[in-house]
């Protein structure tokens, strides 16, 4: 009896057609103010993460996190250097080849709200912009 291998992915979760190098954001993945350890409140999804991982293993992703931009820029681009590394480090932890894993921190630079240089925010809106996302770099 020969092996089929399949194309396809599995998940627990609703996700959207691969697309390489299209970001897609993990939900629930925030960070505390210059914190980038893993919140309690992001492990079921990056447990997710994690099984579409190993029910899928030729797939290679890249992590990206991003933070608000309350800072200096070069700081914030090394926490979220540092936050991007923690999700791998998590993932890792889980059972991910490092190999299959890259990170990358985008600091301030990519907001996904108002929330620039110069404007009010509240902090959940400040909130929204730490976060973290993964693109597939490899199928």
């Amino acid at each position: 009896v020969g092996l089929r291998y399949s194309t396809d992915l599995y998940a627990d979760f609703e996700m959207e057609e691969i697309i390489i190098n299209k970001p897609i954001v993990l939900n629930n993945i925030y960070y505390d103010f210059d914190k980038w350890n893993i919140r309690a409140d992001a492990t079921p999804v990056l447990d997710s993460l994690a099984k579409i991982l190993k029910d899928n293993p030729n797939i290679e992703i890249q992590l990206g996190s991003h933070t608000d931009v309350r800072g200096k820029r070069y700081y914030n681009q090394y926490l979220s250097n540092r936050r991007a590394k923690s999700v791998v480090d998590y993932l890792i932890s889980k059972g991910i080849d490092p190999d299959r894993l890259t990170w990358k921190g985008y600091g301030e630079s990519e907001p996904i709200n108002k929330c620039v240089e110069g404007v009010y925010c509240s902090d959940i809106e400040h909130e929204e912009n730490r976060r973290t996302e993964f693109r597939v770099v490899k199928q």
